[in-house]
């Protein structure tokens, strides 16, 4: 691994605007790699006085794109829906290309003369999972591999790969509609669900935008596509028309190339792996997760045998069902990265009996999804903006709840519910984004961490004033 040269991009000019993780690592390493950068966040004025300035990186508010080679947004800042933010209807009008960060990646590998491949994963839910499992399956394979995107670190700061390195690329919706030239050679569909509709108008404007993934594939690539995903057989066969190779997984035995059945992953060729020892790919969520990684891995060349040990070996995701701690022998299980519905079934359908903790930004169709689930709810503990739609749902349903309103308020309250009531279980899988009380998910999930620890330091200290 080895930095970029640094004429790469020499005389470009490229507008990025927002300075977040991906803004600010995009417009240093584009400086660095060449280019003239101006760049601007509406909300966070740059401190260039504490070592941000760099010599061709300007921080300045766009008035004209004109002369701009390409416009580079933070995902979350809309370029179309539900309104342009202005800096980008000023670049369509100019005819400035916005882009993705990780388009820019692409561009900087292959200028930089390496021939190394890139796998790109989407799906409404398991994503960050199955890239970071992925990337754990090929470093145990001696695969040379980076991984990043849309789960951080952001992709223009990864490294410079060698021709048999392997970029893995966590893709949202976003950033799959801000593409210009970045060719997956393995690409991942997992499964759609309706998620971000503000973003994309409706269900079909959002899987349109997933399915751009599979933009500039054609013969010698490969397309992994989840059993669940509407139409999945109508996709495949237009992928295989165009000459790529396709294969359909699941995290149940009703896929024909990759399944799970009895916890025992199979391929056509017989069983690969027993996830029953693998500790934190719990449920058929994660069975789904591992086809997908496993799938893609045996096609980059990872070899069959040693699959089960790599499995085994994989530590998971920092908030996505997490074990962060035990009180009383109760576990605390951090899902913080359960920003909709779907992903907290996901989480919810692995316990029997819980204590849940839920809230926050809610997205359309709120919980009422999770119906089937409600019965493994002893006690829901309700947090944020939206704690009072949740409320609504709950209450038509039978559920027994408190509105805590604060995270501060439901972990000790959780607590003594799950003491009371003989749970084995408490579970934050939330349900809902984080940003009306958080910076995001990390963040709530940090929140939830201290105070559990915080928690099992005042009942060790009780405990140990007890024994005197």
């Amino acid at each position: 691994m080895t930095s970029f040269p640094a004429d790469l991009f020499d005389g470009q000019t490229i507008g990025v605007l927002g300075l977040g993780r991906n803004g600010m690592a995009a417009a240093r390493a584009l400086v660095h790699m060449g280019a003239r950068v101006q760049a601007w966040d509406d909300t966070t004025r740059p401190d260039t006085a504490s070592g941000v300035a760099t010599p061709g990186l300007s921080f300045a508010p766009f008035t004209d794109m004109t002369g701009f080679d390409a416009l580079v947004m933070s995902p979350g800042i809309p370029h179309v829906l539900p309104t342009p933010h202005p800096v980008a209807a000023m670049a369509r009008a100019a005819g400035v290309p916005i882009l993705s960060d990780a388009d820019f990646l692409f561009q900087a590998v292959r200028r930089a003369g390496s021939r190394a491949r890139f796998v790109g994963i989407t799906g409404t839910n398991g994503k960050s999972t199955t890239t970071v499992l992925l990337a754990h399956l090929l470093r145990h394979a001696g695969i040379p591999v980076a991984e990043g995107g849309n789960l951080g670190p952001a992709a223009l700061s990864l490294p410079l790969l060698p021709d048999n390195g392997v970029y893995v690329l966590e893709m949202s919706s976003y950033m799959l509609e801000r593409l210009g030239s970045l060719h997956f050679d393995a690409a991942c569909l997992l499964n759609l669900t309706p998620d971000h509709l503000d973003r994309h108008g409706d269900m079909e404007g959002y899987s349109r935008a997933k399915v751009h993934i599979f933009d500039r594939q054609g013969t010698g690539d490969l397309a992994v596509i989840g059993n669940t995903v509407p139409r999945h057989g109508v996709l495949a066969a237009g992928l295989r028309q165009r000459g790529i190779t396709v294969m359909e997984i699941g995290g149940d035995a009703h896929a024909p190339d990759l399944w799970v059945e009895n916890h025992i992953l199979h391929d056509r060729a017989g069983a690969i792996a027993d996830l029953s020892q693998a500790p934190s790919l719990p449920g058929t969520h994660n069975a789904e997760n591992a086809a997908a990684a496993v799938a893609i891995a045996q096609w980059l060349g990872c070899p069959r045998a040693g699959t089960d040990a790599a499995l085994a070996s994989f530590d998971g995701l920092p908030h996505r069902q997490k074990t962060i701690g035990t009180i009383d022998g109760i576990r605390f299980i951090d899902d913080s990265k359960a920003t909709n519905a779907d992903a907290a079934a996901r989480a919810m359908s692995c316990h029997d009996r819980m204590i849940w903790i839920a809230g926050g930004v809610a997205k359309a169709g709120g919980i009422e999804d999770l119906s089937p689930l409600f019965a493994h709810v002893v006690h829901a503990f309700l947090i944020g903006r939206d704690a009072p739609q949740l409320a609504r749902t709950l209450e038509r349903h039978g559920v027994a709840f408190t509105m805590a309103e604060t995270m501060e308020r439901a972990v000790p309250a959780a607590l003594a519910a799950a003491r009371a009531e003989h749970v084995p279980t408490v579970l934050l899988s939330p349900a809902c984004a984080s940003f009306d009380q958080f910076t995001g998910f990390e963040a709530r999930g940090h929140r939830f961490a201290e105070l559990v620890h915080a928690l099992a330091g005042e009942t060790d200290a009780t405990a140990g004033q007890a024994r005197r």
